[in-house]
């Protein structure tokens, strides 16, 4: 049985930081695409970035390119996501998401992840 528990969320200023880990209970991570998606108030569930199982290929939606980076350790089987220069918009509930499917590039769909973790809160004061 799959788990993805993340933590790191919180409460900072517009202009801040955080950084997002999610820790996979899971054999062989290496072996598996992992992202993050987002869901604020009001709004649709939305990609946010990936990380490739195989060649640590990454994506990012364009509203948080160049201020996300995601990265994965294999080793402890966690993925993280270092926000900078957040922003009011950048307010939601993030999830840590897992694809099974060793998929050529890293999805960006929802559908493309079968296993989503529970979430955790951030929140960018203006």
């Amino acid at each position: 049985q799959v788990q993805l528990v993340e933590s790191g969320g919180g409460l900072v200023q517009a202009g801040g930081s955080l950084r997002l880990s999610c820790a996979a209970s899971v054999r062989t991570f290496s072996r598996y695409t992992m992202g993050w998606f987002r869901q604020a108030p009001g709004k649709e569930r939305e990609f946010v970035a990936a990380i490739s199982w195989d060649d640590g290929t990454k994506s990012y939606a364009d509203s948080v390119k160049g201020r996300f980076t995601i990265s994965r350790e294999n080793a402890k089987t966690a993925v993280n996501l270092q926000m900078n220069s957040l922003k009011f918009e950048d307010t939601a509930v993030y999830y840590c998401v897992l694809d099974s499917i060793r998929r050529v590039r890293p999805g960006l769909r929802r559908n493309e992840y079968d296993y989503w973790g529970q979430g955790t809160q951030v929140t960018v004061s203006a």
